[in-house]
C-alpha cells in the first residue's frame, strides 16, 4: 500500500503579486530588484501618497498660531506681543518634545495605525482653538494648552518620516523622504495662506459661530482657523487606516532602537538638523510676527506664506540633487550660504536710524527658506548611506550572506530612528528662533542678536559637514 502526499497550495501574501491586499505585510525586501518592481514599488508609492496629504495637515495644524497669533489683538485679546512670540513657539517646544516619542513608535505600533491615530489626534486643538478664539474673555493659559497640543502636528513628522524610509531602498531614500516631508511641509505654507482667507468669511455658517468685530470694523470668523482642517483631518484618517500598510520587517522594540543613543553620528546629524530643519520651521513660526513687529506698515499675512513655500518646495529639489551628488556637499554649502543670507537680512531691517526695506528683507528671507529646505533633503539622505557603512564596516570579512542581510536590517532600523529622532532634536528650532526674536527685541529693541547667533551656529554646521563628511579622508563620506 502506498501513500501519497498532498501539498496544500500556498496562501499567497498581501506583498505578493496576485495576492489578495493584506493591511500587514510580512515579506519586505526592497534592495530585491525583482520584488521592488513586481509589487514593492506600486505598495511603497501608495504608502507615501497617503502620508504626504496627512503630513501636510499636520504641518497645518502645528503652525496655526503663526498665523493666529497676529489676528488675536485684532478682535479684542489683551495680549502683550511678548506673550503672543510664546504662543508661535510653544508649539514647536512641545512639538518637538513629542516627536522623540514619535520617533520610536512606527516600528512598536506600525505604520499604518500611528499613522491614522496620530492624525485623527489633530482635531483635538484645531476644535479647542475653533471655540476659545470666539470668546475674548478666554484666559491666556487656554490658548497656551492649544498652542501646546498643536504640537501634535509637529511630532508627527518623526513617525511620518521614520514610517516611509522602511518602504524604498536606499538608492530611492533621498526622492521618497524628500517628497514626503517637502510636500508635507506645505502645510506651513497652507496654513499661513489658507487661515487669513477662511477667517474673512462665514465658510461653515453659524454651525461654527458668529463672527467677531477688528478693531477696523470689519468682520472676522476667527474659529475658522481651526475648524477649516476638520473634514480634511477625517479624510485623511480614514485613508490612513484603509489605505496604508504596517511592515512586520520593520518591527523593533525600543532597546533594539535605542542603540543610536551610542552613535556619535546620530548626535552630530541631530546638530546638523537644527540648522536645516530647524531654521525652516523655526522660520515659517516667527516670520508673521517679526514682519509685523519689524515692518508695521506691511500686512504680515499678506507675505508670510511665501517662505514656507518656497522651502518646501525646495526640499524635493534637494532631494534629488542628494541621490546625483551626495547629500554631505549639498549640505556644506548650504550652510555656507545660510550664514551669508543672515548677514544679508541683517542689512534690510530697520535700525540705527535706518528705516529698512522690506523688499530686501523679504529677499534674503526667502533665500534662507530655500536653502533650509534643500538642506533638510541633504541631511537626510546623508544619514541612512552613514549608517550602511557603519554597519558593513562591522561586519567581519568572512561574513556570509544572512549575516550582511541582517546587518543591512540593522542599518535601515538604525537610520529610521535616527531620522525620527533628529527630526525632533531639529523642531526645537521651532521654539528657539520665534523665542531668540521676541527675546532679542525685549532686550535690545531689535533682532540683530539673535541673528548674530544664528550666524554662529551655521559657521559650526558647515565645520562638522566639512569635517566628518565632505572633506578628502572623512571617517564617513556620503
Amino acid at each position: 500500500m502506498s501513500l501519497q502526499t498532498t501539498t496544500l497550495p500556498r496562501t499567497p501574501r498581501g506583498d505578493e503579486p496576485g495576492s489578495t491586499p493584506s493591511r500587514t505585510l510580512h515579506h519586505w525586501n526592497v534592495e530585491d530588484p525583482a520584488f521592488w518592481a513586481a509589487s514593492g514599488q506600486r505598495i511603497a508609492r501608495r504608502n507615501l501618497w497617503i502620508s504626504i496629504p496627512a503630513l501636510l495637515l499636520a504641518f497645518a495644524v502645528w503652525m496655526m498660531f503663526s498665523a493666529v497669533t497676529v489676528k488675536l489683538k485684532d478682535v479684542g485679546f489683551t495680549f502683550s506681543d511678548d506673550q503672543l512670540f510664546w504662543l508661535a513657539a510653544l508649539p514647536g517646544l512641545s512639538g518637538a518634545t513629542l516627536r522623540i516619542f514619535y520617533s520610536f513608535l512606527v516600528p512598536i505600533v506600525g505604520g499604518r495605525r500611528f499613522t491614522a491615530l496620530s492624525t485623527a489626534s489633530l482635531m483635538i486643538p484645531a476644535v479647542w482653538l475653533g471655540i476659545a478664539v470666539q470668546d475674548t474673555g478666554t484666559p491666556y493659559w487656554h490658548f497656551v494648552a492649544i498652542a501646546a497640543l498643536a504640537g501634535l502636528g509637529g511630532g508627527n513628522f518623526a513617525s511620518s518620516m521614520s514610517n516611509i524610509s522602511f518602504f524604498f531602498p536606499k538608492s530611492k531614500q533621498g526622492y521618497a523622504l524628500g517628497m514626503n516631508a517637502g510636500l508635507g511641509n506645505l502645510g506651513v505654507s497652507a496654513t499661513q495662506f489658507i487661515i487669513p482667507l477662511v477667517i474673512s468669511a462665514g465658510v461653515f455658517g453659524a454651525i461654527a459661530g458668529t463672527p467677531q468685530a477688528a478693531a477696523d470694523g470689519k468682520q472676522l470668523y476667527l474659529q475658522n482657523a481651526g475648524f477649516i482642517w476638520l473634514p480634511f483631518l477625517l479624510v485623511c484618517t480614514f485613508a490612513a487606516w484603509f489605505g496604508m500598510n504596517d511592515l512586520t520587517t520593520a518591527r523593533s522594540s525600543f532597546a533594539e532602537q535605542s542603540v543610536i543613543f551610542t552613535r556619535r553620528h546620530n548626535w552630530l546629524m541631530c546638530w546638523l538638523y537644527v540648522g536645516t530643519f530647524g531654521s525652516f520651521i523655526g522660520y515659517s513660526a516667527g516670520f508673521p510676527m517679526l514682519i509685523k513687529t519689524q515692518f508695521p506698515e506691511v500686512n504680515p499675512l499678506a507675505f508670510a506664506f511665501l517662505g514656507p513655500l518656497v522651502g518646501a518646495l525646495a526640499r524635493p529639489l534637494g532631494g534629488w540633487l542628494s541621490d546625483r551628488t551626495g547629500g554631505a556637499v549639498l549640505t556644506f554649502w548650504v550652510f555656507v550660504l545660510m550664514a551669508a543670507g543672515v548677514f544679508g537680512v541683517m542689512q534690510f531691517l530697520p535700525g540705527d536710524g535706518k528705516a529698512g526695506n522690506f523688499n530686501g528683507f523679504l529677499a534674503m528671507f526667502l533665500l534662507l527658506f530655500v536653502l533650509s529646505g534643500i538642506g533638510n533633503a541633504s541631511t537626510f539622505r546623508m544619514i541612512p548611506v552613514i549608517f550602511r557603512t557603519l554597519h558593513e564596516r562591522l561586519l567581519p570579512a568572512s561574513a556570509d550572506a544572512d549575516a550582511r542581510a541582517a546587518s543591512q536590517r540593522r542599518a535601515g532600523i538604525e537610520s529610521a530612528a535616527v531620522i525620527g529622532f533628529s527630526s525632533a532634536i531639529g523642531a526645537y528650532g521651532g521654539f528657539f528662533i520665534p523665542k531668540s526674536y521676541g527675546t532679542s527685541i525685549a532686550m535690545t529693541g531689535g533682532p540683530h542678536a539673535a541673528l548674530y547667533i544664528f550666524i554662529a551656529f551655521y559657521v559650526s554646521c558647515l565645520a562638522i559637514t566639512w569635517w566628518c563628511y565632505f572633506r578628502k579622508g572623512a571617517e564617513y563620506p556620503c
